[in-house]
């Protein structure tokens, strides 16, 4: 049933308060975290202007993904992850 696995991907999940700095309060979807992950990495041009698939974490972003000074798109998703409940 795609229908199924569609709402367990929409439901709202809790954040812990390192990702919560910096995509807002929670609880949120795994998609909006994302998005506003994105909107945060747009908004503090953390964008690598090289490589844009890498991320340049700030220190809030540091806390999200374990201390990492830079990530790459994959990676990010899955230290994201870990930060929902």
């Amino acid at each position: 049933m795609p229908g199924k696995a569609n709402s367990a991907f929409m439901k709202p999940l809790k954040l812990t308060a390192d990702l919560e700095a910096v995509v807002g309060k929670g609880p949120m979807s795994r998609p909006q975290v994302v998005k506003k992950l994105w909107m945060y990495i747009k908004k503090n041009n953390l964008q690598d202007s090289k490589n844009r698939r890498n991320i340049n974490a700030d220190e809030n972003l540091k806390a999200v993904f374990g201390g990492k000074k830079v990530v790459n798109m994959f990676e990010m998703t899955k230290l994201v992850s870990k930060h929902l409940s």
